[in-house]
């Protein structure tokens, strides 16, 4: 104990000194702990008056809905993704390019009643339906499309409706 009281009396300014700084920087970190509190009392006063509109629910409460909304939306969202991909799926299959010609295909008809109509999916597939009206009769053909091209011969006018249809721009080019 003497040894103590001799360190103590020996260094007495230097303990002195020493204490004064630590009491200082506690000084200081109870300073900048004071405004970091007052700061979060201010967010909360800021929640709390959002809050008083709620009927009394906790803020666990409204989390926990407001978190199984957020998910609810997010399943809604990959749904409606997955049908448009199904969607743009099928309608790659549709009829989406749409070549139409009419003509006479007799002299001696007045009126352009014959017609050729390409009917064409995204693929260039589909078929040429060809209708020849005549006096006493009328016919219709269909030709299926591969690529965008024919197996069986084209008729001019087959052709001209084929190519009309080549040109349109898909459906789902945007």
């Amino acid at each position: 104990m003497e040894y103590l009281k001799s360190i103590f009396i020996t260094y007495n300014f230097e303990i002195t000194f020493a204490l004064l700084i630590a009491c200082i920087l506690l000084l200081f970190f109870n300073l900048l702990n004071r405004i970091k509190i007052a700061s979060m009392v201010r967010k909360y006063n800021k929640l709390y008056k959002i809050l008083q509109g709620t009927s009394g629910q906790s803020l666990e409460n409204m989390l926990v809905k407001y978190l199984d909304d957020v998910n609810k939306v997010k399943t809604e969202v990959l749904e409606t993704k997955e049908k448009c991909e199904d969607i743009e799926s099928k309608v790659k299959f549709a009829v989406q390019k749409v070549g139409f010609i009419r003509y006479n295909a007799f002299n001696d008809m007045g009126s352009d009643l014959s017609f050729s109509i390409a009917l064409l999916d995204e693929s260039l597939n589909g078929f040429i339906l060809t209708s020849i009206y005549g006096r006493e009769d009328s016919n219709v053909y269909a030709k299926p499309i591969v690529n965008g091209e024919s197996n069986y011969a084209l008729s001019v006018e087959e052709i001209q409706a084929l190519d009309r249809a080549r040109k349109q721009a898909s459906v789902l080019e945007y």
